[in-house]
């Protein structure tokens, strides 16, 4: 296990748990961390029997940013051709929900990483930020896209421009995550919340993650129709039946994701 750079964890609740394993580097991201978180969450897309994804690193760090040491030596080109954006696809591109449990440092990659997530989780005292323009760069895994759309143009630039991170408190209430619980209860509040949604119709939460996301740069007449049409056609799903069917009954539903 000390070996593997990433642990999946399937659970009988319908959760699985993956977590980032690089501690002695603060779980900072090279390309062979890149390569096995991607082909983790590509395991699961088409797992039926994993209905929500919990995301973590571990009590020190989320993920402390990119490993610099591997981009000393790249040009422009070089940079290019690794076409890195394909393991953060992986993960945006994952039709469960995906809930980020972030203690610690989340810098640079590691907070486009959780961004890349559809749920924030975060500690009290973490810290999340953009601090790539401290080493001559910028954001370029979705943190002037991604945080921009969560928390608005000025406290994105200020994020950006300065490099100053903020703490786990600061994050929730700029609308950068979803909840803000003490550092220790963290990956407990993020488990507990993932089988709330996991005992949910799979069907109905993956129409609705589609919507939000896809919706979320759609203009406003195009979103709404989107929502109707992925409204109507659960009504196909015999979930639907079995979900009305036991609130009329006035007992649990038994979700099947058909």
């Amino acid at each position: 296990m000390a070996d593997e750079l990433v642990l999946l964890e399937k659970r009988d609740t319908g959760v699985a748990l993956v977590t980032l394993n690089r501690p002695d580097a603060l779980n900072a991201m090279n390309m062979a961390l890149r390569k096995a978180l991607a082909e983790t969450f590509l395991s699961l897309h088409d797992d039926p029997d994993v209905r929500c994804i919990v995301l973590t690193g571990d009590e020190k760090a989320f993920v402390a940013g990119a490993d610099l040491k591997e981009f000393l030596d790249l040009d422009a080109i070089q940079l290019m051709k690794r076409r890195s954006e394909r393991y953060w696809n992986a993960v945006a591109a994952t039709p469960q929900p995906v809930i980020a449990a972030v203690r610690g440092y989340a810098f640079g990659g590691g907070l486009e990483l959780a961004m890349a997530c559809d749920i924030l989780v975060v500690g009290e005292e973490a810290q999340l930020g953009q601090p790539e323009i401290r080493v001559g760069i910028m954001p370029g895994a979705g943190g002037t896209q991604r945080l921009t759309r969560a928390v608005g143009k000025y406290k994105a630039m200020k994020m950006c421009l300065t490099g100053k991170p903020v703490t786990g408190r600061e994050a929730y209430e700029m609308g950068l995550a979803s909840e803000v619980v003490p550092d220790a209860e963290v990956l407990e509040t993020a488990l507990k919340m993932a089988e709330t949604i996991a005992r949910q119709p799979p069907l109905s939460a993956q129409a609705i993650k589609e919507c939000i996301l896809a919706g979320q740069d759609a203009a406003l007449a195009s979103g709404i129709l989107m929502e109707r049409k992925a409204f109507q056609l659960l009504f196909a799903s015999e979930d639907r039946v079995e979900g009305m069917t036991a609130f009329a009954e006035k007992r649990r539903p038994a979700f099947r994701g058909e």
